[in-house]
């Protein structure tokens, strides 16, 4: 456990420098908007893109393990929005809180993250949860919202989800590695150096623009965003550990990853989404705050839990 959460301390470090830099006001909000489009274009789709380009697509995907992470993020989702409808929230509001109970920071704490903690075997399953993340779960919320509005479902609304996985710029880059591995074509070795420059500043700088955008969130609304980042923290790598250990037969290995990566804590495109549709902004961004605070000490559990159980090797 000690060794983990040393291993895992520099990520969490980078992550309170950018905090620091943003509270301070040395690192604006502007400048903080910047340099998370700067990751999210240019780095980390890199990252990915070579991650993509070097797995098969029968790597990447697997029916029982689709099955067992949706499983599991579908009861957790199922809870949160009971617990909404319980408290008299509305369907757009309950949407908002669900999605905080199942999606963690994959892109940007994650992949690079996990891949180091459990070595490049890792990116294949977490490469295939992110995108079943922005896919299945990032489309949903933006159904139930536009839906419950406008009362009824339309084509427009359908397009609107399509054209935004399009423009995804994750989407696309796994995509297109898995693409380009399909028709088993080598990098040039200047490209490659090119995507292994740009990916390198992928991880330093989604941290640090975790840590940035962190400052100017509030820890107001504490009851539900304690409750939603229990779902986070707790409910969901419970209940993807019991779907992907007991129900559905996915390798120990691959459930390792899955159990760890929905042990993250809650991701930041959440609060995009519900600042934009005007949404409990607030609710999310204390949610955000507190998981990312308290995964410090939880996610070191729980990598050092799923590594014994996987017998993947200690860290030098």
């Amino acid at each position: 456990m000690v060794e983990i959460f040393l291993k895992t301390l520099p990520f969490f470090a980078l992550i309170g420098l950018g905090y620091q830099a943003g509270r301070t006001g040395f690192f604006t909000a502007e400048a903080t908007a910047y340099l998370t489009k700067f990751v999210f274009y240019f780095a980390l789709s890199a990252m990915l893109f070579r991650f993509a380009a070097n797995l098969s697509l029968f790597e990447v995907f697997d029916w029982w393990f689709v099955a067992a992470y949706l499983w599991g993020c579908l009861l957790v989702y199922l809870i949160a929005t009971a617990v909404a409808f319980f408290r008299r929230r509305g369907v757009d509001e309950a949407a908002v809180e669900a999605q905080c109970a199942v999606i963690g920071n994959t892109g940007f704490l994650g992949v690079p993250m996990l891949v180091v903690l459990m070595g490049e075997a890792a990116a294949g399953p977490v490469l295939m949860m992110l995108a079943l993340d922005l896919v299945v779960f990032s489309s949903l919320i933006v159904i139930l919202i536009t839906g419950s509005r406008d009362g009824r479902m339309s084509l427009n609304l359908l397009k609107t989800v399509g054209l935004g996985l399009l423009k995804n710029p994750m989407i696309v880059s796994i995509t297109l590695g898995l693409v380009w591995s399909a028709f088993t074509l080598p990098i040039p070795d200047v490209a490659n150096e090119f995507l292994g420059i740009l990916g390198a500043a992928a991880t330093p700088g989604a941290l640090f623009a975790i840590g940035a955008s962190l400052a100017g969130k509030s820890a107001e609304r504490l009851s539900v965003a304690g409750w939603l980042t229990f779902c986070k923290l707790v409910l969901h790598p419970a209940a993807v550990a019991f779907a992907a250990l007991v129900l559905f037969p996915v390798s120990t290995f691959d459930a390792a990853v899955m159990i760890a990566a929905a042990a993250l804590p809650v991701a930041g495109n959440v609060y995009i989404l519900a600042q934009h549709y005007g949404v409990a902004p607030h609710r999310v961004s204390a949610s955000i705050l507190i998981s990312t605070v308290l995964s410090i000490v939880t996610i070191s559990l729980v990598i050092a839990w799923v590594n014994r159980m996987a017998g993947i090797a200690p860290l030098s």
